[in-house]
């Protein structure tokens, strides 16, 4: 059984910028969740992850400003804030 993520940060307008993806372990995962993630592994002091491997795990989302966005760029831009 899929899990999808509930939360708000699927209406969040950062996310609308995001290039679209419809491929590879990204796909459809939550972007916003996948910000998150990035969020707290920096905090950690974790080295980013090069490839989108990282996403796996993360609850799908297809609602708001995150339908069809590219998850792992949200992650990249964790890191880049």
């Amino acid at each position: 059984m899929k899990h999808i993520c509930k939360k708000d940060h699927r209406y969040d307008p950062r996310f609308i910028s995001l290039p679209e993806n419809q491929g590879n372990t990204g796909r459809h995962k939550c972007p916003g969740c996948a910000f998150e993630l990035a969020m707290e592994l920096k905090a950690k002091g974790i080295p980013m992850c090069n490839d989108d491997s990282i996403l796996a795990d993360l609850p799908e989302s297809q609602a708001g400003t995150v339908r069809h966005k590219d998850a792992f760029e949200a992650y990249k831009m964790a890191y880049q804030a």
